[in-house]
């Protein structure tokens, strides 16, 4: 099946990408873009092929893959020996045990936070959802990559550049055989913010290396770690890894929180059931990492979440060598796209794709669901590192809010996609807060 989508896709790339998606009904689907023709994946079956079964065929290179290039480097998020040689130094600093450990240096962390909206929250004023839910996620994200190393003001900068980079850089995605001579809307912007984190990460891993720093904290580890061939690693790797995991970690997450609150305005009865939850298990708080299994139904609310707007929701790849899926040649060198965003509206796959409905994800129902037919973290070899500290650190940041604050996301609707790398609101997500004995709760 050729499509061709281009205006759709440039007016809005996520729901452009899933209308052809689900009028596929899962089949590999050609996208004519012009002189770009790549395929569009969106069945379970094939993207498990292409990311677990036969991952090797598929790797994370090419034009799609330049531009982040320049952001994210020879790193985790990439592919070959350098992506082989930072998931082994990675994966051990990301386990249920090393983020258990963690744990209470980011509830900690988190619940400073918040005492700090109290004031702004009194007061009434409107705040941006995705700045204020940035500026929490990054300090408990900080801690855990950098320890105490970074002040608060360049852990504010590192989130900006990285918003500003998100943003800049997805001209370039649309348009990845454009020859980087010739200048696009974006290019200066990526450029200014990239150095900006290259001005905070580069002096604090010389500072680090001087110190000969034996801290548990992740920029310490990868300081001390050594290549595959027993070389210590070099300043760029370092640098790489940390800006690749960063990412991972940190926007990641802060874009899911951002969903959240409009979700949550526009669907009462779920965010009735979160506010009791946290009630019963938090009361007023602090949210501490004992909490975090019992808050069942709001890790449900951030599954679904994330099945309606994945962080992640374009993974391009590049075919190695020439196969036949799904009954479509792949010859070599093509490119092909696959889209949680898709996959996680298709109605072949999903019961009422497009309705929020996080009962969907209750243990108590005991659904099936094909290993492929949700996928917010990737899978396969290259399965995002940061998952176990995303369940940590989401629940006890809306458990922390919650159990203070009652949110009122402004605008009466949730927003579209924004045209960025990552998935974001488009515009401006108003947020006010009101503590939750003036929101009609009553005292507790």
């Amino acid at each position: 099946m050729l499509a061709r989508v281009a205006p759709a896709i440039v007016r809005d790339p996520a729901n452009g990408l899933a209308a052809l998606g689900r009028q596929a009904g899962g089949r590999i689907v050609r996208l004519n873009l012009g002189v770009l023709r790549p395929y569009l994946v969106t069945h379970p079956d094939h993207v498990q092929h292409v990311m677990r079964d036969n991952w090797t065929n598929y790797s994370r290179q090419g034009m799609f893959w330049q531009p982040l290039g320049r952001l994210l480097g020879d790193s985790i998020l990439g592919d070959g020996p350098g992506w082989e040689a930072s998931r082994r130094i990675l994966q051990p600093l990301f386990t249920p045990k090393y983020v258990a450990a963690l744990a209470g240096t980011i509830a900690a962390t988190v619940d400073a936070r918040i005492e700090e909206l109290e004031a702004r929250a009194r007061s009434k004023d409107p705040m941006d959802a995705a700045r204020t839910m940035g500026a929490i996620v990054n300090q408990s994200v900080v801690r855990v990559l950098f320890g105490d190393r970074i002040s608060l003001r360049d852990g504010e900068r590192l989130t900006s550049a990285y918003h500003t980079a998100d943003a800049a850089v997805f001209t370039r995605l649309l348009l990845p055989f454009m020859p980087y001579r010739v200048p696009l809307p974006g290019d200066r912007a990526f450029k200014t913010a990239v150095s900006t984190i290259d001005e905070i990460i580069f002096p604090l891993i010389r500072e680090v290396r001087r110190d000969a720093a034996d801290g548990s904290d992740v920029v310490s580890a990868l300081c001390r770690a050594q290549e595959a061939d027993g070389t210590p690693r070099d300043d760029r790797r370092v640098r790489d890894d940390l800006v690749s995991i960063y990412a991972a970690a940190s926007v990641t997450t802060a874009s899911t929180l951002t969903w959240t609150w409009p979700l949550l305005e526009a669907h009462p009865e779920v965010a009735a059931k979160v506010y009791a939850e946290i009630d019963r298990v938090v009361g007023t708080g602090p949210a501490l990492p004992a909490h975090v299994p019992e808050l069942r139904y709001t890790k449900m609310v951030l599954q679904e979440v994330m099945r309606l707007y994945p962080s992640g929701w374009l993974l391009p790849r590049t075919v190695v060598r020439s196969e036949t899926l799904g009954g479509t040649r792949l010859k070599a060198g093509s490119m092909v796209l696959i889209s949680p965003y898709v996959t996680h509206r298709l109605d072949e796959v999903w019961d009422r794709p497009l309705e929020f409905d996080p009962e969907r994800f209750s243990p108590d129902r005991g659904e099936r669901r094909h290993r492929y037919a949700y996928f917010p973290f990737g899978g396969g070899a290259h399965q995002c590192v940061g998952k176990h500290l995303f369940y940590m650190d989401a629940p006890l940041i809306m458990a922390a809010i919650l159990s203070r604050f009652r949110p009122a996301a402004l605008g009466g609707r949730t927003p579209a996609p924004a045209a960025t790398a990552l998935l974001r609101p488009r515009g401006t997500v108003g947020l006010r807060l009101l503590p939750v004995n003036c929101a009609g709760q009553g005292p507790r």
